[in-house]
């Protein structure tokens, strides 16, 4: 299953690898790629996540989940 997501406040690479970390490690997740210019976060994963699970790892990193993308 694949989902997009819009993170905002990223910055720079470490943003990113912060991110990446902290989704990284939700159960069930097998990969996550973001995109730093658009904040867009593709998060590939076993079943659906909840959306307050992403929005708690990606606060965790110190950045806002927007939502999911259309």
């Amino acid at each position: 299953m694949e989902t997009v997501y819009v993170v905002k406040g990223m910055t720079c690479g470490h943003c990113v690898g912060s991110v990446t970390q902290e989704i990284s490690a939700l159960p069930g997740v097998e990969g996550v790629d973001v995109a730093l210019e658009t904040g867009k976060v593709t998060v590939k994963s076993e079943a659906a996540l909840t959306e307050d699970a992403v929005r708690e790892a990606v606060d965790e990193a110190g950045y806002e989940l927007v939502g999911v993308s259309e």
